[in-house]
This record gives structure tokens, C-alpha cells and sequence, in this order.
């Protein structure tokens, strides 16, 4: 429940709980000062004339204890309806307010458009969605922990509660609209799955999915995956270069991302370059030039890539050029082509 309105109900049950406190020591008062109670017989009677059990009296009353009692029975009606009244618009509130928060996350999703959607939020999941938090990606996550979801709505991520498996929940996650799809489920079976769903319902989604098991790979490959990621393997690997090279991995691991937006190393389309009538080559961009940045990499219209390409090499439509360069160097890479980042 939103901040405001848990604070204001909050402040009407402390406010019952206040008047009750106050009614119960104006019994008790009354009933061992008027009708002459010891303390334990004035709290029995205070007790049973605001919950209106029917019990009988202690001792019968005189006029003045009858008086009393009549008043106490009129406040405590009030009183006591008062609180029970707030305590069940309370729980309905909330059971309606989380209604109302999950229909609007709904038409958030339903307005998104190519955007990404992570299947499962652990530790793959999570380390997903921070980087793309990183990058300004918009994405939507499923999970069907409910724990984990209460997290999620703390932190104000958009999320479909429900199992991956299921055509319906990626339906409602936008698979259709979607661009890309992460399957991080621990289960290598769950994520083939996904897969083979996520490929039926849209067959142009890119979809990247992770494995436990390095007999999984070809599965999910046939599945329709077209990456696979095996996070052990690779985690192995990373550690044994970490002995071997640890110069190299450490320069390698710092181009990305050193804190939100700064980019060292970016992947651009020639169409944002230059207009295509007159094919350019990279020599004749001049990009280390006219922004520091340097060419690293060259992917053709065939989706080849190479490495550390000529300067000769031709930017034909339909091909990518992977530059590198300081923060501020790709920052005016990205101005001085009016270079949009996808969302």
C-alpha cells in the first residue's frame, strides 16, 4: 500500500485504539470509585459492559452504577463500532488498492513495445535487470515467488506474477511486442520450455537463455534459443583467466559499464552514421577524429563480425561498427551523430 495512504490509516486505528485505552480507564475509574469495586471486580466490569457479553453483575448496582453503566454501554457502542469499522476498511482498502496497482501495472506493460522480458529473478535474473537498468532498457519480469515479487513491487520494477511456462503469462508479459526474452529459470527443462513457447508466439524475438548443463545447449539452440549462456562455464573460465592473464580480464571486465551511462565500449548501425547513397569506408568516417573513438570491430549485413577491421573496410547498409573510448568520448559520439539509444 501506498506511503500516504497507510499513514492515514494508520493514524485512524491508533486514534480507536486511543478512545478504547480511554473508555477502559473511564470504567475502571468509575466502576471502583462510584460502585465501590475492588481494582480486579471494576477491570471484569468495565470489560463486559464495552464487549456487551451479557454477564452478570458483581454486586447489584444503586442508581448512580446504572447511570454510569448506561453511559459506558452508549460510548462503548460507539466507540467500539468505530474501530471495527476501520479495521475492515482497512483490510478491504488494501485488498483493493493491490487490485488497482496491479491494473495499472498491467496497462504499463500493455504500452510498452520492443522491450525485453526476464523470466525469473535470481541471481541471473537480477544481475540481468540491473544492467539494463544501467542502460535505460525497458524490460518486465516474471516471477511466481511471491516473496520475490513483494520485493519487486518495493523497488518499483515492473513484473507479471506468474509461471513462465504458461503462454498466458507471457502473453501478459507483451511477448508479442516484445524484442528480446530472458529465460533464467534454474531448471534447464523449465527454460526449454519457455523457449519452445516463447518461439511459437513470436517467431522474429530474440531469445537468450541460460543452462546448467552443457547437454542442454544443442537442446536449446534447437528450441529456438539464439544464445545460450552456460553462467558455470563461464565463471570457470573467468577465474582460471583471472591466473593466466589477470591484466587482460581486468581491462576487458572495465569496458562497459563504470556506473550508470558510462559507456566505454558501444555498437552502432552505420544507417545512424551517414546517409548510404555514397558507400564510406572507415577511414573515411574519420570517427578517432572528429570523436577519440576508436573502431574495434565490424559486424557485415550477414552478421559476421570482425576484428580490428581495415580502415578500408566499406560500412555497407545493413552492417555495425563496434567503437571504444572513454565515457565522454562515446558521449560525443552519441551527439554528434544525434545517435539514439533503443528502448
Amino acid at each position: 500500500m501506498s506511503n500516504p495512504l497507510l499513514r492515514l490509516f494508520r493514524s485512524k486505528i491508533y486514534t480507536a485504539l486511543i478512545l478504547l485505552l480511554i473508555l477502559m480507564f473511564i470504567g475502571i475509574v468509575g466502576y471502583r470509585f462510584i460502585s465501590d469495586y475492588d481494582w480486579v471486580d471494576a477491570i471484569y466490569m468495565t470489560v463486559i459492559t464495552i464487549t456487551t457479553v451479557g454477564f452478570a453483575e458483581v454486586n447489584p448496582l444503586d442508581t448512580q452504577s446504572k447511570i454510569f453503566t448506561v453511559f459506558l454501554i452508549l460510548a462503548s457502542v460507539v466507540i467500539v463500532g468505530y474501530a471495527i469499522s476501520i479495521i475492515t476498511e482497512y483490510i478491504l482498502s488494501r485488498n483493493n488498492f493491490e487490485d488497482i496497482k496491479q491494473r495499472k501495472m498491467q496497462k504499463e506493460i500493455e504500452a510498452m513495445s520492443n522491450h525485453i522480458i526476464i523470466c525469473g529473478f535470481g541471481r541471473n535474473g537480477k544481475q540481468a535487470s540491473i544492467k539494463l537498468q544501467d542502460y535505460g532498457k525497458p524490460f518486465v519480469i516474471i516471477e511466481r515467488n511471491k516473496d520475490i515479487i513483494e520485493r519487486l513491487q518495493e523497488d518499483g520494477l515492473p513484473y507479471v506474477f506468474g509461471n513462465a511456462n504458461e503462454d498466458e503469462t507471457l502473453i501478459q508479459a507483451g511477448i508479442e511486442r516484445a524484442s528480446t526474452l530472458i529465460t533464467a529459470l534454474p531448471s534447464d527443462a523449465d527454460n526449454l520450455f519457455v523457449v519452445l513457447s516463447a518461439r511459437q508466439i513470436n517467431k522474429a524475438l530474440c531469445i537468450i537463455s541460460r543452462a546448467s548443463q552443457e547437454t542442454s545447449y544443442n537442446k536449446l539452440k534447437l528450441a529456438g534459443a539464439n544464445n545460450v549462456i552456460l553462467p558455470d562455464k563461464i565463471g570457470g573460465d573467468h577465474m582460471a583467466s583471472l591466473v593466466v592473464i589477470p591484466d587482460l580480464v581486468e581491462f576487458i571486465d572495465n569496458l562497459g559499464i563504470v556506473g550508470e551511462r558510462n559507456i566505454n565500449i558501444e555498437e552502432v548501425k552505420v544507417e545512424q552514421l551517414y546517409s548510404l547513397d555514397a558507400v564510406k569506408t572507415i577511414r573515411e568516417l574519420d570517427l578517432r577524429k572528429k570523436t577519440g573513438c576508436t573502431v574495434i570491430g565490424f559486424k557485415d549485413e550477414k552478421g559476421e563480425y570482425i576484428v580490428n577491421p581495415e580502415a578500408d573496410t566499406r560500412l555497407v547498409p545493413g552492417s555495425k561498427i563496434i567503437v571504444l573510448g572513454r565515457p565522454e568520448q562515446i558521449n560525443k559520439l552519441n551527439s554528434e551523430f544525434n545517435i539514439e539509444q533503443d528502448t
